[in-house]
């Protein structure tokens, strides 16, 4: 989602600027600013830019949260309160990038780490920091992918957001709700090799597609909305494929990824067109193809390129890295992690790689040659998680094979033990974090205050994971992006 312009200062004594890597309008490495672009040129940099090929080295996690009453999380936070609590924050030394939402979500998005144990390290530390700081202000993070009580409310009111709401707006309140009221972990990765195999681009690319439905169902957590039920175990990605494709849809995989991924920029909607002052132009019908054809109302430049790029949300976003959007929120202190070692088992350990790709290739079939979300693979998945015969049991594959190559990547056996803990609570019985918080709100007798523990995580039994590896130092590009 679109953060503020934070700023916080860094553990070396600097300040850099804090920007969301999810709907961020700051512009990305793929362009270099204010030149005009012709339709060419804009082809040969997406292709040439927005996949950065080599070996699988680095990775990456974005974790979002709600922020809530400690108390009583029903009741709004006000936005006086949540200015307050976010000034203060901004006085803390983090490792990770700090930034806000729309809707006052908070984003925690770490740089890029060499191991999946020194990305774990790094953003458990800066969470705990961050939660001291909250819990003086009475505010608590809660993990879920979509609100159950809050109708959206926007927080930050600037050129940029207004112009996000009025283009979301066309297609229905699912973008005023995906802005304000939503959640998620996401997961970077290299692109991969330029050669074929089970750690090439190519690959990567496509199975990130097709496991990315095994994932949806797998860590289904947004259930509800407005108090009720929605009858989707992940509300939050019905919200992205109502949408739309031309906004939230992934290209098609008939092509390499290069040539899809530039038609699909080239092809994508205008979100709007930035002014220097006042509001922000936000044109109907208008794709980036036509915009550099037509050079109205006036020539795009390498600067609204970058900008429209960081307008697309499809699922799976090259940014020179992969970034893996599906997964929604997780409850508890530490249930991000589950879904970042499993995913970067799944794809960094050559072996497991492999066997993922035969695990769901035979799901591939129901995708009906569509792109994800829009299709019925990912429909079965965001409405009714493993309760599919064929995602559970490729789920439950997959998750075998994750418990397998984690130890050949390093994770400790506190990350072991959490990643199958989680399998036999919720995979192997066909179930998701949703179905515990519908358990939860069928349950007359429970309290407010139980209903918030259950969604804080603090109702779970099992190991708690630690920061580990000592003082963890950031390598390579910055994945945060």
């Amino acid at each position: 989602m679109t953060p503020a312009r934070l700023t916080r200062s860094r553990a070396d004594g600097m300040v850099e600027s804090q920007e969301d890597p999810d709907m961020s309008d700051t512009p990305s490495d793929c362009t270099e600013p204010r030149t005009a672009v012709t339709e060419a040129e804009v082809e040969a940099l997406v292709r040439g830019i927005c996949f950065k090929t080599g070996p699988p080295r680095k990775l990456g996690v974005e974790v979002e949260w709600l922020v809530h009453e400690l108390r009583t999380p029903q009741l709004p936070v006000t936005p006086e309160r949540l200015a307050a609590a976010y000034a203060a924050l901004r006085t803390v030394p983090l490792r990770s990038a700090l930034t806000t939402e729309p809707g006052g979500q908070l984003e925690l998005s770490s740089p890029p780490a060499a191991s999946l144990m020194e990305c774990i390290g790094i953003v458990s530390a800066d969470l705990t920091a961050v939660r001291a700081v909250l819990a003086e202000d009475g505010l608590g993070l809660v993990g879920i992918g979509q609100d159950p009580w809050h109708t959206p409310r926007r927080f930050l009111r600037e050129p940029r957001y207004d112009a996000m709401e009025a283009c979301l707006d066309r297609t229905g309140p699912a973008g005023r709700a995906m802005m304000c009221t939503s959640a998620s972990v996401q997961v970077c990765l290299d692109a991969g090799h330029e050669e074929p195999g089970p750690l090439g681009l190519g690959r990567r690319w496509w199975l990130a597609h097709q496991l990315g439905a095994v994932l949806v169902a797998a860590f289904a957590n947004s259930p509800a909305a407005g108090h009720e039920p929605t009858g989707w175990l992940s509300s939050r990605q019905l919200l992205w494929m109502e949408i739309g494709a031309g906004r939230a849809g992934a290209p098609p995989l008939d092509v390499d990824p290069r040539t899809a991924w530039a038609r699909h920029v080239m092809d994508a909607p205008v979100m709007c067109v930035r002014r220097d002052g006042g509001p922000w132009d936000v044109p109907e019908g208008l794709t980036f193809r036509e915009w550099t054809r037509s050079g109205a109302p006036e020539p795009p430049t390498r600067e609204d390129l970058d900008y429209h790029i960081s307008t697309l949300f499809p699922p799976v976003r090259p940014r020179g890295h992969l970034e893996l959007r599906m997964i929604d929120a997780q409850p508890g202190d530490d249930g991000w992690i589950v879904p970042l070692a499993v995913t970067t088992a799944l794809f960094d350990d050559p072996e497991a790689a492999e066997t993922a790709y035969r695990i769901v290739k035979p799901l591939a079939e129901r995708s009906l040659s569509l792109p994800a979300p829009h299709n019925p693979l990912w429909t079965e998945a965001a409405h009714r998680g493993l309760n599919d015969p064929e995602l559970h049991e490729a789920a439950v594959a997959c998750f075998a094979v994750a418990l397998e190559a984690l130890p050949r990547l390093g994770a400790t056996t506190e990350v072991v033990d959490a990643v199958r803990e989680y399998r036999d609570r919720f995979v192997v019985p066909g179930r998701c974090p949703a179905d515990d918080l519908l358990d939860h709100m069928r349950d007359t007798d429970q309290s407010p205050r139980d209903t918030d523990r259950h969604l804080r995580g603090t109702d779970h039994s099992g190991p708690r994971l630690h920061a580990t590896g000592g003082t963890p130092t950031a390598h390579g590009k910055d994945i945060r992006t």
